[in-house]
């Protein structure tokens, strides 16, 4: 399949799933009434997906790399919000571990993407003549 948006990307999907799934445990008490933690694991977590179509958008490999890279970094901050979520009493254990999955598994895969690129001889479309 060709990548046309960043919409097609399953990393950026799968983004938007974790950002979604993120929204709907700190909507819940006690959650929802830590406005910090629960403003910072929104914007951490939606951040992920943010910056990959931004980076999407720059239209070249070398930029798209190093925002792959800050939305990677989004993935670990969430990560860690998560813990501290769990620790707080906010969530319950199985829902930490199955986030936990999911955010080691889409940083792994943002990882792989970053790599891929960066072996790739295509530039990235406004380096097209």
């Amino acid at each position: 399949m060709k990548v046309e948006r960043f919409e097609d990307l399953e990393i950026w999907k799968e983004a938007r799933e974790l950002c979604k799934y993120v929204f709907e445990i700190t909507e819940k008490e006690p959650f929802c009434n830590d406005f910090k933690l629960r403003d910072q694991i929104r914007t951490s977590s939606g951040s992920v997906m943010d910056n990959i179509s931004e980076g999407f958008e720059r239209d070249g490999n070398k930029e798209f790399i190093q925002f792959l890279s800050v939305s990677k970094a989004s993935c670990g901050e969430c990560r860690s919000q998560l813990y501290r979520a769990f620790d707080y009493k906010y969530i319950e254990e199985e829902i930490l571990k199955e986030l936990i999955l999911r955010t080691t598994q889409l940083s792994k895969k943002i990882s792989s993407f970053i790599s891929y690129l960066k072996r790739s001889e295509f530039k990235g479309s406004k380096y097209r003549t």
